[in-house]
């Protein structure tokens, strides 16, 4: 028992210690997209399946004798991968810079391939060893129950889940991470050909009669029971994604908060597959009703609510759906002889749900919908299986739970009809893509000299134009003339002489109004669809077309072009370079490190400026940023504008440069803010190291 106990709690623990790491690791190679996790998330279902599959080939197909030994050649096969590849990388699990994709145009495909490379065989591996281990102790010790072991394999899960942002992430260095978890898996690889050899040693008769008398004769489960298997992981896990995708979009894209729904996610599944009391249907239905309630109170009101009210309102609601999935899904569990093929159903059934979230609904849908639709679905199974078992539960009964299920479906059809009024009738323009959701708006219609048109990224405004011409051209939100990016670009010091500026994240172009003839202007975008609108598309925006200056605008991940740029041709050499890319809640941790650093003062101009635009909801980036001045012996100056009601919307702005003469001029020095005393102190962040936990306010 105790061996079988270690084997599969250490896999878990493996396991779900893979998937923040390398999920971390890669995310700068896709210029920190939220949807890198949820692309990564069904990769690792993928793999589960497909493990869960290979389990119950070996156990339905194959001798005692024969499954040690084709397990035990898969395991053999994981580690000689793992050695080959500690060899070509820095660590076994982290691909080097060569797989860095060149392009942005196929993400989802890069991120597979990735991700194959680097972790599949061993993934696989551990992703089996849970159902089989289980088959090879129904066989072992045959008068104890399997699915116990389950709930061990999901607190396995869940204890790495929480150890990576509380003591790994903060601790230690990827490659650090990387070789630590290659050590773990060389003793789980141990434990488990310790295990096939003894199922080699195994003799292949069956105690069947043994095996009926405690758990009774095997009956294969109904068609609907079987339907239910794989029609319930797939609600939840479509709600897992749908609710991770939901707080990444708005907060930030950082492991503490993928792990937070998953763990939640695997609670459930210990609790329910522990002990049938932790799961009441009649409780868990008026449970749901009022998180119903709660979903429509998050929706409506976003980041009005602050990050905490928010994030307590999706994780409950998170919780409260999956325990249904598993509370009715631990119900239909079949007799041991079914238990691989049990697995495996729900194992495909969590796959479907990730499809349906990270693949289908970018495709078919324009805005972030799966979150409401996830929520009815989860009303409609329960509705089906009140229904189905109502002769059980009393008729009286049955009607107050069906009643209030009733309710909450409707109340979440009211809901999904509030989430997508803002893109399908609010909106003038809408797309989605694999980074995000965009919504062109059409804001003070009533006023013709105040009308304009504005450019959303989920709860994030990425500025407005004006549309009547003479006004067409006035720098608005957070980019007007007493911004700080504002006040950089009209007193720097090369006036009148041409500048050459570089600007990372193009929003609608707002900065192009600020070009003069002669002057440079190479803006940084890795999503195509928001360079379409920004160069016309829908005749929206004009920031582009009316520059007075040279504008060039440069497809990809704007820290892998330069670096491209800088191999290629050498520096740039620009007057002044802006990073754009911190005003959205999801922030690209990788263009904000010592190494980012570095790369920005190559291309600058001995006597150039940054100016980093750190406006944001939920993060305070301040003290990374006066850290990195710090260690390039640079000058911060932090710059807050208020709103004003008119063009302005709030904008914190940090200069960064050695040219004291430049900021010690009357119109900056006036505006600069002292450095706190009271800020956060934090290590200083590199490519190996960051910690967008510590920096959440």
């Amino acid at each position: 028992m105790y061996y079988f106990a270690l084997a599969i709690f250490l896999s878990a623990f493996l396991l779900f210690q893979t998937q923040p790491l390398i999920g971390k690791y890669i995310l700068p190679w896709f210029g920190g997209a939220p949807a890198v996790w949820s692309t990564a998330l069904l990769f690792f279902q993928a793999m589960l399946t497909a493990g869960y599959a290979y389990a119950n080939w070996l156990h339905r197909r194959l001798s005692p004798r024969a499954q040690g030994a084709v397990h035990g050649a898969v395991i053999l096969v994981s580690l000689a991968l793992l050695a080959w590849n500690a060899f070509r990388w820095s660590a076994p699990i982290l691909p080097d810079a060569a797989w860095r994709p060149a392009s942005v145009d196929s993400p989802y495909a890069d991120v597979f391939i990735i991700l194959s490379a680097a972790i599949a065989i061993p993934y696989f591996a551990l992703a089996s060893n849970s159902p089989l281990l289980q088959a090879w102790f129904s066989r072992a010790v045959p008068n104890k129950s399997p699915y116990r072991l389950y709930a061990l394999s999901n607190a396995g899960s869940l204890l790495a889940l929480l150890t990576y942002p509380i003591l790994v992430e903060p601790n230690l260095a990827v490659t650090q991470q990387a070789r630590i978890w290659t050590i773990g898996y060389i003793v789980f690889a141990a434990l488990v050909l310790y295990g096939a050899y003894r199922m080699v040693r195994l003799s292949s008769r069956q105690d069947v009669a043994r095996d009926e008398t405690i758990f009774g004769t095997p009956t294969l489960p109904s068609r609907s029971a079987r339907g239910l298997w794989l029609l319930l992981p797939a609600c939840a896990s479509a709600l897992l994604l749908a609710t991770t995708a939901q707080i990444t979009q708005e907060v930030a894209v950082i492991p503490f908060l993928w792990i937070l729904p998953l763990a939640i996610y695997l609670v459930s599944f210990i609790l329910t597959f522990d002990s049938a009391r932790w799961y009441a249907r009649r409780a868990f239905t008026y449970a749901f009703f009022l998180v119903s309630a709660l979903a429509t109170l998050g929706l409506a009101m976003g980041p009005q609510l602050g990050l905490w009210v928010q994030l307590s309102i999706y994780l409950t609601m998170l919780f409260v759906s999956c325990m249904i999935c598993h509370g009715e899904l631990a119900r239909l569990k079949p007799h041991p002889r079914y238990l691989t093929t049990f697995y495996l159903a729900l194992s495909i059934g969590g796959a479907l749900g990730g499809i349906a979230v990270s693949l289908l609904a970018p495709l078919a849908f324009k805005g972030y919908w799966e979150l409401p639709l996830g929520l009815i679905a989860c009303a409609g199974l329960l509705l089906f299986i009140t229904f189905r078992e109502r002769s059980a539960a009393g008729s009286a009964r049955t009607r107050a739970d069906l009643t209030v299920l009733g309710g909450a479906f409707v109340l979440l059809c009211g809901v999904f009809i509030l989430d997508v009024k803002p893109t399908l009738w609010d909106a003038v323009y809408a797309t989605r893509n694999f980074y995000g959701a965009l919504r062109v708006n059409e804001i003070n219609a009533a006023d013709a000299s105040e009308r304009a048109y504005q450019l959303a990224h989920g709860a994030t405004l990425h500025g407005f134009e004006f549309i009547a011409p003479a006004q067409r051209a006035l720098p608005t939100a957070y980019y007007t003339e007493q911004s700080g990016i504002g006040l950089a670009l009209r007193y720097f010091p090369t006036r009148p002489a041409p500048r050459r500026i570089g600007v990372l994240g193009l929003g609608i172009g707002v900065l192009a109004a600020y070009t003069q003839p002669g002057d440079e202007l190479t803006f940084y975008e890795i999503n195509p669809d928001v360079i379409q609108l920004a160069q016309g598309k829908g005749a929206f925006f004009h920031f582009l077309s009316d520059a007075r200056g040279a504008v060039r605008v440069v497809a990809g991940d704007a820290r892998l072009s330069l670096e491209q740029e800088l191999a290629a041709h050498g520096s740039n050499q620009f007057d002044l370079l802006v990073l754009d890319t911190f005003n959205s809640d999801s922030v690209p941790v990788h263009l904000v490190t010592r190494e980012a650093m570095a790369l920005y003062l190559q291309h600058l101009k001995p006597n150039g400026t940054l100016a980093l635009h750190i406006s944001n909801n939920y993060l305070d980036l301040r003290p990374v940023i006066y850290n990195l001045a710090d260690e390039f012996g640079l000058r911060a100056a932090f710059i807050e504008t208020p709103a004003d009601n008119e063009r302005a919307s709030l904008s914190l702005w940090m200069l960064l440069t050695r040219n004291e003469k430049f900021l010690a001029q009357p119109e900056i020095a006036a505006r600069i803010s002292p450095r706190p005393a009271d800020l956060k102190p934090l290590n200083l962040w590199t490519d190996d190291y960051s910690n967008l936990f510590q920096i959440l306010r």
